[in-house]
């Protein structure tokens, strides 16, 4: 029960920080610049918005497979189908209710597949640690590649950086240093508590990422692990062309923004509220002002929410009849097969 109450109350608190973000930035508009937040997404050019949905479909769609691989390291082969639809249930269970997508789309699959639900529970556990993983490799390529652009961004914000900022060796420097010190802070709290639950959830992220490391099919899931964070890529670098105000930035401002925009989706369910004003402050690093920057930031969270709930009805929609007639064709299979 105390559970309970504990991540209602945390889905509470980070529901609400989002809601109050939403208030805030639209709050702080002027009636012009609320006309012109309203004109700059009635810029957007709509023939974008196809290839837009099929780059969203396919990071869906190889996420999907690319659990299979997992699932496979535990002697368990779901349907291709299957697993699409489940995972595509689990993202529109986590609109509503975060966290349980994870569960909704285990138990999915364990119902028309016929297998373990709590078996896969690990499965997720590993790809989370890996996204992870893979989230922070990112975020210091997006750094290193877009360095003179970022670093006076960080310098203001942050106000701890000087002009040697620009150099190359002193930020490689500081990156390293960094990410020592992060390792050994996890080394050193995971030996103080081992025990506790933030030592049992380090561990189980651990043996997470080595499982990854040690299956056999680890080539395919690196493959399809690359493919998902290109379709995101996508998404974005073409969200930005379809603006005229952003038409003009590169695919290297896209991976930025997915950057900025991956931390937003973590903290606020949904990513609602902090998405948008996290991509709307990274956009002005690249000298697009407030509004159009604002503009984007709700229509790339709007048009990706949009499609994890078209796909989500659908594959709610689908996978009873899908399943119907494959035990159906399974059945006749099996009839002839006896047949003398």
């Amino acid at each position: 029960m105390k559970k309970v109450l504990v991540t209602i109350l945390q889905y509470v608190l980070f529901l609400g920080l989002g809601i109050w973000i939403v208030y805030h930035m639209l709050h702080e508009l002027s009636p012009k610049e609320t006309q012109q937040l309203i004109d700059a997404i009635k810029s957007i050019n709509p023939w974008y918005l196809i290839p837009i949905f099929f780059a969203g479909f396919f990071s869906h769609f190889f996420r999907a497979r690319r659990w299979r691989y997992l699932l496979e390291t535990m002697d368990m082969k779901p349907s291709v189908m299957n697993t699409t639809f489940a995972v595509m249930i689990g993202y529109i269970t986590n609109l509503a209710l975060p966290r349980a997508g994870e569960v909704a789309k285990c138990t999915v699959l364990a119902k028309y597949e016929k297998l373990p639900a709590h078996k896969m529970i690990g499965t997720i556990v590993a790809e989370r640690a890996f996204d992870i993983v893979c989230l922070i490799v990112i975020a210091i390529a997006a750094f290193i590649l877009q360095l003179r652009t970022i670093s006076g961004y960080v310098s203001d914000k942050m106000h701890l950086l000087t002009d040697k900022i620009h150099r190359h060796e002193t930020v490689l420097l500081v990156i390293l240093a960094v990410i020592i010190l992060l390792i050994l802070a996890a080394v050193i709290v995971y030996r103080k508590n081992r025990e506790t639950k933030v030592g049992k959830v380090m561990k189980e992220m651990s043996h997470g990422i080595m499982s990854i490391i040690h299956m056999k099919k680890r080539w395919e899931f690196l493959g399809y692990t690359v493919l998902i964070w290109l379709m995101y890529l996508m998404e974005l670098y073409i969200g930005l062309k379809s603006l005229p105000d952003t038409h003009q930035l590169t695919i290297l401002a896209a991976l930025v923004v997915l950057v900025y925009g991956s931390v937003g989706m973590i903290i606020t369910p949904g990513g609602i509220g902090l998405y948008t004003l996290l991509v709307a402050q990274i956009l002005a690093v690249y000298n697009i002002s407030d509004v159009p920057a604002q503009a984007f930031g709700w229509i790339a969270w709007s048009v990706q929410t949009g499609i994890i709930i078209v796909l989500g009805v659908i594959s709610l929609l689908f996978i009873h009849t899908y399943n119907k007639k494959r035990d159906a064709q399974a059945g006749m299979d099996t009839a002839q097969d006896i047949q003398p």
